[in-house]
């Protein structure tokens, strides 16, 4: 499988590269704060755990009595977080990035807060266990549905093996995460390419990816840091198997790889990709403008953008960061005057992220999708792009497209609508792969 190999360095034009020789000092000291990171996730979870414990050891001995299930449901919770660091040691047993000269064993855990190591760190480390079984386990199933088939479903609707060989077909998936979706793509035949920024996520995904060797081999635990809305003592404790597909097992069919960096500091070669796949990721940025350029750009003549997500916009509000965040309506006038043509855009779509599935608390996203396509040197050449089949101020809901459809075209009958909203419901494609077909 032809797969991300540590240690890795991002996809670089020679000035970046020179850079990147220039900061490699400072990314290593990144990539081990993220290392410690994860070495301190027991201690930190436990911190939490300590205060319940204590608070309950302060209770009348009445008030104890009723408890007792509950203090045996800490002690398990205790358990839970032993066994999430046994498997974040396997992760990092192997050093893989930047491995130092003492890392003969099993990495060093610490009993004290790691030096340069903050709350956010341990956040992300806690939510990386999460985004494992979003992306790797039967658990996530239900998500990986909802956020990675409708992208999935129009790629090949677009790209469609008769009119074309599938390795050709260049595909980047930005923010790849846990590299589920540029996986499923390569997967179906299609030359793909994962670039990630995080090394929370590509520490972990280099693991699923090169270093499970069977299916279900691992057992996480990824709501034991949840103490609020469970119904049942067992919901918080739930266990995780994961990877629920093997790669090394199931190589993909289409070229395969990662690479780390920033997006818009990697991805400056124009017309170098047949298709750009975001999903969560186009709130990523302060200036979302920035994002939608270098798409255009790095996409040759006639290739298309699909995108899903919410607008979540994560550097808003957030503390010396800056931050523009424009509504839909705004996105699409952006995208159309960047030169886009927007072929296709639905609002509505019902997405969660990295949810507990028993959680009393369920949040849900209305989640943006849309299909966008750069006009092609024969447009270009006549001075005339192909107008939008959406203007930038009709918003299309999932539930009313067929409604509209009708209007539109009064004269059709009830098959002939189905037959033409078919391709995007029901394109002949697997989410899942041999081991476990959708």
């Amino acid at each position: 499988m032809d797969c991300a190999t540590f240690p890795m360095h991002p996809k670089m034009d020679e000035q970046l590269a020179r850079t990147f020789v220039i900061n490699e000092e400072e990314e290593e000291r990144h990539i081990q704060k993220v290392q410690n990171a994860f070495l301190y996730y027991g201690p930190y979870a436990c911190q939490r755990l300590k205060r319940s414990m204590d608070y309950l050891n302060s209770l009348s001995g009445e008030d104890q009595v009723m408890l007792t299930k509950y203090r045996g449901h800490l002690q398990c919770v205790r358990t839970c977080i032993d066994r999430n660091q046994a498997v974040i040691r396997e992760i990092l047993r192997g050093r893989v990035l930047y491995p130092t000269d003492e890392a003969t064993g099993d990495p060093s855990e610490f009993d004290e807060p790691p030096p340069n190591v903050r709350h956010g760190d341990m956040d992300q480390a806690q939510s990386t266990l999460k985004l494992i079984a979003r992306d790797w386990s039967t658990e996530g199933a239900l998500e990986r549905e909802q956020s990675y088939k409708p992208i999935i479903d129009s790629i090949v609707a677009y790209f469609k093996h008769s009119d074309i060989e599938l390795k050709e077909i260049k595909i980047l998936v930005p923010g790849a995460g846990l590299g589920r979706l540029t996986y499923e793509l390569a997967c179906l035949g299609y030359s793909c390419e994962g670039n990630e920024f995080s090394y929370f996520m590509l520490i972990a995904s280099n693991f699923v990816l090169n270093l499970c060797d069977y299916e279900n081999k691992y057992v996480l635990y990824p709501w034991v840091h949840q103490y609020v809305n469970n119904l049942r003592r067992e919901d918080q404790v739930a266990a995780v198997r994961f990877p629920d597909v093997c790669p090394l097992k199931n190589p993909p069919k289409g070229h395969f790889e990662i690479a780390a960096g920033d997006f818009l500091e990697v991805y400056k070669t124009p017309n170098a990709y047949n298709c750009v796949a975001t999903c969560f990721f186009i709130d990523c940025a302060n200036n979302v403008i920035d994002f939608i350029r270098t798409i255009y750009k790095i996409l040759v003549p006639g290739g298309i953008w699909v995108n899903l997500g919410p607008l979540l916009y994560h550097f808003s509000d957030v503390s010396g960061q800056n931050s523009i965040e424009p509504a839909f309506e705004d996105l699409c006038i952006i995208m159309e005057s960047v030169g886009f043509v927007i072929e296709k855009s639905r609002t509505g779509i019902r997405t969660k992220y990295a949810q507990n599935p028993s959680s009393m608390k369920q949040s849900e996203y209305q989640s943006l999708f849309w299909v966008c396509r750069k006009p092609d040197l024969f447009e270009e050449q006549r001075g005339k792009r192909k107008a939008s089949r959406e203007p930038h101020d009709l918003i299309v809901r999932e539930d009313s497209e067929a409604e509209e459809e009708g209007e539109q075209q009064p004269e059709r009958n009830e098959t002939e609508e189905k037959q033409q909203l078919k391709p995007l419901a029901t394109a002949n494609c697997e989410t899942e792969i041999k081991a476990q077909p959708s």
